[in-house]
């Protein structure tokens, strides 16, 4: 068996990996609140190679790729708009689909809808410790929110949102780009104790373009090289049987 093959095929599939998460890193850098993902390479052992009587001589590895989030505090940038909200820490906002499957989500660009609810572009209920965050669409009084997340209509209190954090975010699974799900029994979340709340403000992505084509540039390259090492190795194997081939017709 030829152990460079399978090497270099499992590289130039880490190398497309990497690739196509540097591409989804691109997209999500102008979403509020987005988390790049990273990956990390490493070897594995694969088993042992074989000698041509067939027995052991040495372990190879192969090449793998491993993908995790990074939950870096992204840049905060001040819109004016008093249904923004950002969160500094390691905090999520807790949302509400309308099947009831919570999520946890950095990105504060809300709205409200006809009825006065707090509600994500996705059109999720932004909760408070007590439910959904409604307001009263007829009121004229300014919507504020203190550091801690407790949230007033003119100079009537509607509630404190519903502010989380994760010992392992790491466990978290991503909806999207910047909304995540929690498995309760794995990752339960916990009131937020580091976390504030800015108003007129948005989380950026923790993601840089100009970066990112950087990255880019480097798996290209690592991917050709890799290329070449599979197309050398199969032109060498190519020979190596003509060869033989001939010597045993001859």
């Amino acid at each position: 068996m030829d152990v460079s093959l399978y090497q270099a095929a499992a590289a130039m599939n880490a190398t497309a990996k990497w690739q196509d998460l540097i591409a989804e890193n691109l997209a999500a850098a102008s979403i509020s609140g987005a988390r790049k993902q990273e990956i990390s390479f490493q070897n594995v052992e694969a088993g042992l190679a074989s000698n041509m009587s067939g027995s052991a001589v040495s372990s190879y590895s192969i090449p793998t790729a491993n993908v995790a989030i990074n939950f870096q505090q992204g840049d905060l940038r001040a819109t004016g708009n008093q249904m923004d909200f950002a969160v500094e820490g390691p905090g999520f906002f807790t949302v509400e689909a309308k099947d009831g499957t919570k999520y946890y989500t950095r990105d504060g660009e809300f709205q409200l809808d006809s009825t006065g609810q707090l509600v994500t572009k996705q059109g999720y209920a932004v909760l408070s410790t007590t439910g959904p965050m409604q307001f009263n669409p007829n009121s004229s009084g300014p919507i504020t929110i203190s550091a801690g997340g407790d949230v007033s209509q003119g100079d009537q209190v509607k509630g404190k949102l519903a502010l989380v954090e994760f010992n392992d975010p790491q466990k978290l699974t991503p909806v999207g780009t910047a909304t995540f799900e929690a498995d309760p029994t794995t990752v339960p979340p916990v009131s937020a104790t580091k976390t504030n709340v800015r108003q007129g403000f948005v989380e950026g992505a923790n993601t840089s373009p100009t970066t990112e084509m950087a990255s880019m540039i480097t798996a290209m390259r690592l991917f050709e090289s890799n290329q070449k090492v599979l197309q050398m190795q199969s032109d060498r194997m190519s020979k190596a049987i003509s060869e033989l081939g001939g010597t045993s017709s001859s």
